[in-house]
């Protein structure tokens, strides 16, 4: 009767290492001054861009109503 022999694997060693987490020292919080008034008008690309915006948005506002009260006209004449 033939004995096989086995493959005994040997456990490797794990190490246990130990982190040291740096700590930053506290600082304590300044308040800053703005560079700029929180109230201010000041003209900037963003206030040129929400205008256009703005502008778009009320002319298609005026087309659509334009178009419903059309749409309303015509609906009367069939009715008469």
């Amino acid at each position: 009767m033939a004995t096989a022999k086995k493959a005994t694997k040997k456990k490797t060693a794990t190490k246990h290492v130990k982190h040291v987490k740096k700590v930053a020292p506290l600082k304590s919080f300044k308040l800053a001054k703005e560079p700029t008034p929180f109230v201010s008008f000041r003209v900037t690309d963003q206030t040129v861009y929400w205008s256009i915006l703005l502008i778009l948005i009320l002319i298609l506002a005026l087309w659509v109503l334009q178009i419903q009260i059309n749409i309303s006209d015509v609906l009367n004449q069939v009715n008469v």
